[in-house]
């Protein structure tokens, strides 16, 4: 019998999501064409590139918010995108997300924005709803806050709070749109290693969607890097490769913090 962590290690070398031949299309202009990748259990995976060329766009077709115009997406091998009711409710389900603006409502302190999406989708008492929301405020470091309305905290316990709600349904998949965007250097740092802690601790594949160099050398496992203007995929690697690589400037530019 296969034991936990063995179990683990085997279903690393598997794909978690894999997007096939992936185009996405707005009114008669393409933003993304033909975009092929996959992202393996357990990996700290970056969408990466300059502003503009669709990185939350490619997020939001994995997500399920969009549809692509064409091309499919499969999550632990099923079919995202040609599934229905709760088919597909189950398969979204399986996602955590945090997006940019961190999306706490102001007028909820911080544990009630947890409580709301479990009361929402778990049959859970009253009693064990506020238990939940507690523990899962633990994770990011902000038990003793959940009384706190959003207003009251700071820029990177907000981002914590948000990271909090997305972890409420124990998601095997965690998505963060620029969470450190807004940051300064070292709240920046700090919750870069509070997402690498949480990816090891929970054992869940993380997606981040960030063109911050910092962080995507300080805990990314691979990267895919986007580009505007070919309207696709310019490298997919670890930042180590990536940051190596002299056959395409752009790339060396990017991955070396140059002009």
């Amino acid at each position: 019998m296969i034991n936990g962590y063995f179990k683990f290690m085997l279903m690393t070398q598997f794909k978690h999501i894999e997007c096939k031949n992936l185009s996405v299309k707005y009114n008669s202009e393409f933003v993304l064409q033909n975009i092929n990748f996959e992202i393996k259990f357990g990996e700290i995976f970056f969408i990466a590139g300059r502003s503009g060329c669709g990185k939350s766009t490619l997020l939001r077709q994995i997500i399920g918010i969009e549809t692509p115009y064409e091309g499919d997406i499969f999550v632990e091998g099923e079919d995202l995108i040609n599934s229905h009711s709760q088919k597909r409710e189950a398969i979204l389900r399986k996602f955590g997300v945090m997006f940019q603006s961190g999306g706490l409502l102001a007028s909820l302190t911080i544990g009630e924005n947890i409580e709301l999406v479990l009361e929402k989708f778990t049959n859970l008492s009253f009693e064990q709803i506020k238990e939940l929301s507690i523990l899962k405020l633990a994770l990011v470091g902000l038990a003793e806050f959940y009384d706190y309305y959003p207003a009251e905290i700071s820029g990177g316990m907000k981002k914590r709070a948000a990271i909090a709600r997305a972890l409420a349904l124990d998601p095997s998949i965690l998505c963060l749109d620029e969470p450190s965007s807004g940051l300064d250097p070292v709240t920046s740092a700090s919750l870069d290693l509070l997402i690498k802690e949480l990816n090891k601790a929970l054992k869940t594949t993380v997606i981040v969607v960030s063109h911050d160099l910092s962080s995507i050398l300080n805990i990314a496992d691979r990267v895919l890097v986007l580009d505007r203007d070919i309207r696709g995929i310019a490298a997919v690697g670890s930042p180590a490769d990536l940051k190596k690589r002299q056959d395409d400037e752009k790339i060396y530019k990017f991955f070396n913090r140059l002009p």
